[in-house]
């Protein structure tokens, strides 16, 4: 009986190691070693402002990953099933007394979202690519690839400048959208996706950045001048500009930032809000130079590899790339993440990739 226990436990062991070999052979990493990251100090000194903040509850949905406001005050966000199920989703539609109806059931999980002009909502879907959705819920297909016929198949956010011109961000051409695949183009650190234009005068798309690194969160300039967009995985922003001397050039607006970046916006005085997915993790930053570190955590199964740290933190940034002030919720239970920031009627309003609530925080 002792012998069985002990050979079943050796293919047991067997199975494992071969699956972990064999996931580890799906990660082609590059090499890359991070700046040590800034002392919190100054004005990235900790503080525990962002505890004031207050939740809307999404009566058990998932992933408020962009918030939108249209004319009426009512808050739009794209939501998924659960914590671990991105597979269906919808765009709800929250009232100002804090009623909940589904304003699109798309089947996807929608990222990104911005009203244009005409009051139709323009968002990133992770089945589709870039989308119109009208007044009353219906559907259309603005891009699903780029002139090159690279595909968006992880668009994730989008902007709009003030001559109707939507810019927007695509995180990869190369794989879809998964928990697993967000890790892999997390540690791979390879150039994919861009940052991209869509005319919808000419039904036409431009590529403005060709590549990215988990390009992000996109903001358009007061003046409609730059665009920036978030390259979370090397822990910066990048500007790319439209107008003037520099244009059609892209160059780093900040940099070795103390988290994980991930949506930006931009406020009517002309600086942004970046919010961001947690801190920056220790670990993360020293296997990166070490390809065959990566490749051994990624082949570990999900659930027994490292969690994202709860850990709320916004940044308000000038036109110019300094950082003013710094938000923080350290023990994360009031703020977790800040996947975007939306600012409306002197409120912040929060979302998550993971949460299933909109944090809504008073501005002083």
């Amino acid at each position: 009986m002792k012998n069985i226990i002990k050979v079943s436990l050796l293919i047991g062991v067997f199975f494992i190691l071969a699956a972990i070999s064999f996931q580890s052979c799906a990660l082609k990493p590059l090499a890359w070693k991070p700046k040590e990251k800034p002392k919190l100090t100054g004005v990235l000194a900790e503080n525990e402002l962002l505890k004031s903040t207050e939740w809307i509850d999404l009566k058990g949905w998932y992933g408020p990953e962009d918030i939108a406001v249209d004319k009426e005050r009512n808050l739009y966000c794209g939501v998924h099933t659960s914590r671990t199920d991105f597979s269906d989703g919808k765009i709800l539609k929250i009232d100002p007394n804090g009623i909940i109806t589904t304003f699109c059931n798309t089947g996807s999980w929608v990222t990104g979202l911005h009203f244009d002009k005409n009051g139709d909502l323009i968002a990133c879907d992770q089945k589709r690519g870039l989308i119109k959705v009208d007044k009353n819920g219906v559907i259309k297909i603005l891009a699903s690839e780029d002139e090159n016929g690279n595909k968006f198949l992880l668009p994730n956010d989008v902007d709009i400048a003030s001559d109707g011109v939507i810019y927007f961000s695509n995180t990869s051409s190369k794989i879809p959208f998964s928990r697993k695949n967000a890790r892999k183009i997390l540690m791979e650190v390879k150039p994919d996706g861009g940052l991209y234009s869509y005319n919808p005068k000419t039904e036409k798309v431009q590529t403005l950045i060709d590549s990215s690194f988990f390009g992000n969160g996109v903001a358009v300039s007061k003046n409609d001048d730059f665009v920036l967009m978030v390259d979370l995985t090397k822990y910066r922003v990048v500007r790319h500009w439209l107008r003037g001397v520099k244009t059609g050039k892209t160059e780093v607006f900040l940099e070795n930032l103390p988290g994980l970046p991930n949506g930006i916006s931009r406020r009517n005085d002309g600086s942004f809000w970046l919010g961001f997915t947690t801190r920056r993790n220790d670990l993360l930053d020293n296997i990166q130079p070490k390809k065959g570190l990566k490749k051994l955590l990624y082949g570990i199964p999900l659930w027994l590899q490292p969690k994202q740290e709860p850990f709320g933190m916004i940044m308000h940034i000038s036109e110019d790339g300094k950082i003013l002030k710094t938000y923080y919720d350290t023990t994360g239970k009031k703020v977790s993440e800040s996947s975007s920031i939306e600012e409306h009627n002197g409120y912040l309003y929060l979302g998550g990739d993971l949460t299933d609530h909109i944090g809504k925080y008073k501005l002083e």
